[in-house]
C-alpha cells in the first residue's frame, strides 16, 4: 500500500504537487516562523503601497483605467475610497506595491514576490470576507511558490537567473502563478482547483526588463498585472476552467516556453513544507534597484568616515558583472537619468546621492525627485564615477549583493570600502525597529501620524483576526 502511494506521488505533476502543498498550508497550518514572517511581508507591502499612492504617476493612471472598467465592487484600493472588482483592486495595489522599487527581494533568484502575491491575496480575502489565518496561509503559499519558481530558473554555472539573462522579468512572470495560488486558496478551491489556477496562470505571466536600462513606467505595472492575472486565473478555475496538468514541465509548458527547458526540479519541489524559501526573502532599506544597495552602503560608510563629496576627484564602483547591465549600462543613460524613477537604476546616481546625504534609513524617497535629478552637485559626482566588474563581488552574487567603492580625493588620498552583504541582505537583516521605521516613513506620506499605529496593530494581529475586511479601510485617511 505504501509503495502504491509512493508511486502515485511520484507520478504527480509539478502543479499538482505545488497545489497539494498550498492546500496543506491552508488546511493544516503554517510553522510559527513562517506565520510571523508573513506579517512583516504584509506590513511592508502596505507601507510601500501608501507611499506609492502618494507618489501618483502610473498608480493614478491604473486606478483611473480600472475605474473606467467598472464592474462589481468587491475589494478596496489601499489609501483610496471606493471599491473595485477583486482583479482590478489587485491590479492597482500591485502597481502601487512595485511603484517605488521598494519591495522585498528573494535571493538568489532576484525576484520580488510580495508585491504581486500580497495584493492578490488582499483582494480575494476582502471579496470573500476571509479571516486572518486564511489570508496568512494564502500569502505564505503564494510567496513560497513564486520564490521556488524563481529558484528553479537559477543556474549556478552562470550565477544568475535564466529569466534575467533572457531579459524577462521573473517577478511578474512567477508572481502571476504565486498570486493565483493565493487567490485560489482564499476562494476555497481544493487541490484540483488550485492546480487548475496554476495551469491557467502559466498562460498569463509576462514582463520584460528593458525599462530597467533605458526608462519607461511600464515596469511599475508588472506586479499589478501579475496580481490581476492571478486573481483572474483563480476566478476562472473556480468557474470551471482547467489548465494542463503539465503546465510547468511539459514540452510546451512554462519552463520550455520561458527557459528552453532548463530548470532545477529540486529547487522547485524539493523539501516542500520543510525548506522555506519565503524566509530567505529580504527587505529593502533603500527605494532603489537592489543591485545599487551595496554601493549605497559603501558610499554611506565613506561619508560617515568623513569623506567630503567636494573633495572627490574619481570614484570607481566595483560590482558583480551581471549587475552592470542594469545599473551601469548604457553609461550615458546612467550618468544622466531621464526620470527620477530611472535614477533608481543608476549606480552613479545612487552613489552620488549617498555621498551627499540621504534621509530615511540612509537614502529615501525624497532623494529621487525632479529636483535631485538635476542637482548640480549630484551631476558633478556622477561624472566622476566609473563602474567596473569586481571578481570578489561576483563570486558572492547572487546569494548576497556585494560591492567595493574606491575614491581618490583631490589631494591624492585613496579611500576604499567593501560590503560583502548589503544592508537588509542575508548577512545584515533589517531589525524590527528598522522595518517599522521604513513603514512609518512610507505610511506618513498618505496618513496622519495618529492613524499609523492602529494600522500597525491591525497587521500585527493579522494571523488571528476573525475578519480582515477592515484592514484596507484603515489605510484611508479618516
Amino acid at each position: 500500500m505504501a509503495e502504491a502511494a509512493s508511486e502515485a506521488a511520484s507520478e504527480a505533476t509539478a502543479v499538482e504537487r505545488l497545489a497539494e502543498f498550498a492546500v496543506g498550508c491552508r488546511d493544516t497550518g503554517l510553522p510559527e516562523p513562517v506565520t510571523a514572517d508573513v506579517t512583516g511581508r504584509v506590513l511592508d507591502v502596505i507601507g510601500n503601497c501608501l507611499a506609492g499612492q502618494a507618489e501618483g504617476g502610473p498608480g493614478d493612471a491604473v486606478l483611473a483605467t480600472t475605474r473606467g472598467w467598472a464592474g462589481t465592487p468587491q475589494a478596496g484600493v489601499l489609501g483610496e475610497a471606493g471599491r473595485l472588482p477583486a482583479p482590478s483592486a489587485a491590479l492597482v495595489n500591485g502597481t502601487l506595491a512595485h511603484t517605488l522599487d521598494f519591495d522585498d527581494t528573494h535571493l538568489p533568484s532576484v525576484l520580488h514576490p510580495s508585491a504581486s502575491v500580497v495584493p492578490a491575496a488582499l483582494a480575494a480575502a476582502e471579496e470573500q470576507a476571509a479571516g486572518g489565518p486564511a489570508l496568512t496561509a494564502a500569502v505564505a503559499a503564494g510567496i513560497e511558490i513564486c520564490d521556488r519558481l524563481g529558484m528553479a530558473s537559477y543556474l549556478p554555472e552562470i550565477r544568475n537567473s535564466l529569466f534575467f539573462e533572457n531579459g524577462q522579468h521573473a517577478t511578474s512572470i512567477c508572481g502571476t502563478l504565486g498570486a493565483a495560488v493565493a487567490a485560489a486558496l482564499l476562494y476555497g478551491l481544493d487541490t484540483a482547483g488550485v492546480a487548475a489556477a496554476l495551469g491557467i496562470a502559466a498562460s498569463m505571466g509576462a514582463g520584460i526588463l528593458e525599462a530597467n536600462r533605458t526608462g519607461g513606467t511600464v515596469k511599475r505595472v508588472h506586479c499589478g498585472w501579475a496580481a490581476h492575472s492571478g486573481v483572474a486565473a483563480a476566478a476562472l478555475a473556480r468557474a470551471g476552467v482547467t489548465g494542463p496538468p503539465t503546465a510547468l514541465e511539459g514540452r510546451f509548458g512554462f519552463f520550455h516556453a520561458w527557459l528552453n527547458g532548463r530548470y532545477d526540479a529540486d529547487a522547485l519541489l524539493g523539501g516542500l513544507g520543510s525548506r522555506w524559501e519565503t524566509l530567505r526573502t529580504v527587505y529593502k532599506p533603500y527605494p532603489s534597484n537592489h543591485f545599487t544597495h551595496p554601493a549605497i552602503d559603501c558610499a554611506l560608510a565613506l561619508r560617515d568616515k568623513g569623506l567630503d563629496p567636494a573633495d572627490v576627484a574619481e570614484i570607481e564602483l566595483g560590482m558583480p558583472e551581471p549587475t552592470l547591465r542594469t545599473v551601469a549600462e548604457p553609461m550615458h543613460e546612467k550618468v544622466r537619468p531621464r526620470t527620477a524613477y530611472h535614477a533608481k537604476f543608476s549606480g552613479p546616481f545612487t552613489v552620488a546621492t549617498a555621498l551627499l546625504g540621504g534621509g530615511g534609513l540612509g537614502v529615501y524617497l525624497d532623494d529621487f525627485t525632479d529636483e535631485t535629478l538635476h542637482d548640480a552637485a549630484r551631476l558633478a559626482l556622477m561624472d566622476r564615477v566609473t563602474c567596473v566588474p569586481d571578481a570578489e563581488a561576483g563570486d558572492i552574487f547572487p546569494t548576497a549583493f556585494a560591492a567595493v567603492l574606491r575614491v581618490r580625493t583631490r589631494g591624492g588620498a585613496k579611500l576604499e570600502h567593501r560590503v560583502a552583504s548589503s544592508r537588509g541582505g542575508p548577512g545584515h537583516p533589517l531589525s524590527r525597529i528598522e522595518l517599522l521605521t521604513k513603514f512609518r516613513l512610507n505610511a506618513a506620506r498618505a496618513l496622519p501620524g495618529a492613524e499609523i499605529d492602529p494600522l500597525v496593530a491591525a497587521v500585527d494581529g493579522l494571523a488571528t483576526a476573525r475578519d480582515v475586511s477592515g484592514l484596507v479601510a484603515l489605510t484611508r485617511p479618516q
